[in-house]
């Protein structure tokens, strides 16, 4: 049966009424008597060792743990949030040929992040009047991830070479912060409940999670034959939030050293699987639409997968209304687009797109 902490009026009742018993008062008191006002400051006491004990019994619990109980509890289990990691890519530098840009160079973005670069580089080694320069930014974190096409200027001037750089084709990629709490502990539930089978499905999820930046991954068993297995996976705290090539690579790594010899494992990216709505609410306010929009992007968090090419991540057409119809302030509404179940093909993930209001 489970502890029920009792309320202060509760505590303030029983012991009042214990010390007028003790005391032997039967009739009533003035409103400030001795015996009340002290019944009322040890309530406060008590009800507030009370709520201590509660606190402490919620840290001994993975599922309702705060985070430095929970690294305890999951370290007793080998587990531990996934780590920051450093976003790093290659930048294009131009200038005039055989001037070299030293190791450790600083480069700044316009918000202040900074990057050095890894390597010395020489203009003009393999293309005049250019060099590719691999950086890597100076502080773990998500922060330091930069799209393609984006500039970075020199922190101190270099003779002969241009002050800004240039972001590649492939930006500057696998910076991620420490893992959320929330994620982490799920990530440990899950350990909990599917322990560890040297290479049943829920292992390949798991290994995938422990990955720095990962938050979501699939497992799809003998998809290229017998003896395969697919991880896809996605990184909901960047956006996109389909990985690059890195990214791939540092989770195939990841699974490489976890899987059992006689597996074929390869990590994969999902396709993007754009859904568009087309809706009517009553009331049509700012408000309604915003709150329809979010338990649609709540059901797809919850529902989308990758397709398996038959049924698997299948969006269902009543699971739709049922978000649109529970939205907070919906009075009635209508939904003309999907008008049917919404069908992933193999490797596509379904994600809520434009919605049209009508």
């Amino acid at each position: 049966m489970a502890f029920a902490r009792p309320t202060l009026a509760d505590l303030v009742t029983r012991i009042r009424e214990d010390f007028r018993g003790r005391l032997g008062i039967t009739g009533s008191l003035l409103r400030r008597a001795m015996a009340d006002v002290l019944a009322t400051v040890w309530a406060g006491a008590v009800h507030l060792l009370h709520g201590h004990l509660v606190w402490v019994g919620e840290q001994t619990i993975a599922a309702t743990a705060e985070a430095e109980a929970l690294k305890l509890i999951a370290s007793m289990w080998g587990l531990s949030p996934t780590a920051a990691t450093f976003a790093a890519g290659t930048v294009v530098a131009t200038g005039v040929d055989t001037t070299v840009i030293p190791l450790g160079t600083v480069l700044v973005r316009d918000d202040g992040v900074t990057y050095t670069t890894d390597a010395a580089a020489t203009i003009g080694a393999i293309v005049p009047n250019e060099v590719d320069v691999a950086v890597t930014a100076v502080l773990a974190g998500a922060d330091g991830n930069l799209d393609a096409a984006e500039t970075l200027s020199f922190e101190s001037p270099i003779p002969d070479v241009d002050s800004t750089v240039t972001v590649d084709v492939d930006g500057l990629t696998g910076g991620a912060d420490e893992e959320d709490t929330e994620d982490f502990r799920a990530r440990f539930l899950l350990h909990l409940s599917a322990p560890p089978q040297g290479g049943a499905a829920q292992d390949y999820e798991a290994w995938a999670l422990a990955v720095a930046g990962v938050t979501r991954a699939w497992v799809y068993e003998n998809e290229g034959g017998l003896g395969t297995v697919t991880v896809r996976f996605v990184r909901d705290d960047e956006s996109p939030i389909y990985p690059g090539a890195p990214e791939i690579a540092t989770v195939q790594a990841a699974l490489d050293a976890e899987r059992p010899i006689t597996a074929e494992v390869t990590a994969a990216a999902p396709v993007a699987l754009a859904v568009l709505f087309t809706i009517s609410v009553t009331p049509d306010t700012a408000a309604v639409r915003a709150a329809v929009e979010a338990e649609l992007d709540d059901l797809f968090t919850r529902d989308a997968e990758p397709g398996d090419g038959v049924a698997r991540g299948t969006i269902y057409l009543s699971r739709i209304l049922t978000a649109v119809g529970v939205a907070e302030g919906v009075t009635d509404f209508a939904l003309t687009v999907p008008a049917a179940d919404v069908v992933p093909a193999l490797g596509e993930l379904p994600e809520r797109s434009t919605v049209t209001w009508v």
